[in-house]
């Protein structure tokens, strides 16, 4: 079933000459223990024409695998408490902005990792460097969701860890589709994006997050975790 666009954004893009269309699927509010290639095949497979690529948001590939955690559950430890007063909160979302999703990259990445890569990220801001804490603490901790008060309930009130193995989720539902259809794994955001896993190749998952890089479903009651790139047909 198709769903609808990010407020404001078109649903074509050309890119090098080529115009795709970028085709929102509407779902039911998946559930943890959700069988992600069950949803893919009742929501996707008939929608799939050939030369179609399927992209599949990185949070219902997580969700299905019980990496949602609502908030009231999480403890965050001091360390995390103190971390997180030092993160930038943009009007895209929390990050590790609170205490409970500094904890959960903690439990991710690794203290260790996590400490360094705050300590870098002080030392390099003073010189107006920016990024550099996720450049170091990695996709893992880039990944992780905070509730915000436009997400589909139970979500609102949760963090959502990155999916686990996402190249092989992307490998197994394009043999569950056929073959036919490559298959791309994103994190699409407001700010940018990166394709977590996939069966393309490097230029092809580039261009994708080309593609997408304008978050055309976005992440809030839109209800569309799934989505199809249609490349026009001379």
């Amino acid at each position: 079933m198709s769903g609808v666009a990010n407020e404001g954004k078109d649903l074509t893009r050309a890119i090098d000459g080529t115009t795709y269309a970028r085709i929102p699927i509407r779902t039911h509010v998946v559930m943890p223990g959700e069988d992600i290639e069950a949803i893919v095949t009742q929501y996707a497979a008939s929608e799939l024409e050939p030369g179609d690529l399927l992209f599949v948001t990185e949070k219902i590939v997580a969700i299905t695998q019980g990496r949602s955690y609502l908030v009231e559950e999480i403890q965050p430890r001091p360390l995390a408490r103190f971390l997180s007063r030092y993160v930038v909160k943009t009007k895209y979302g929390i990050g590790l902005g609170m205490p409970e999703t500094m904890e959960m990259a903690l439990r991710e990445c690794g203290t260790p990792r996590i400490v360094f890569a705050a300590g870098v990220a002080a030392i390099t801001k003073l010189f107006g460097r920016r990024g550099d804490f996720y450049r170091i603490a990695g996709d893992k901790a880039r990944s992780i969701d905070g509730p915000t008060p436009h997400t589909i309930p139970p979500y609102n009130k949760a963090v959502v860890l990155g999916p686990k193995d996402p190249a092989g989720v992307a490998a197994r539902l394009k043999a569950r589709l056929g073959g036919a259809n490559e298959v791309a794994v994103v994190d699409i955001n407001d700010i940018g994006g990166n394709i977590l896993g996939s069966t393309l190749d490097r230029a092809g998952e580039q261009r994708l997050v080309r593609i997408l890089s304008d978050n055309p479903l976005g992440q809030g009651h839109q209800s569309t975790p799934l989505g199809i790139i249609r490349p026009s047909k001379a």
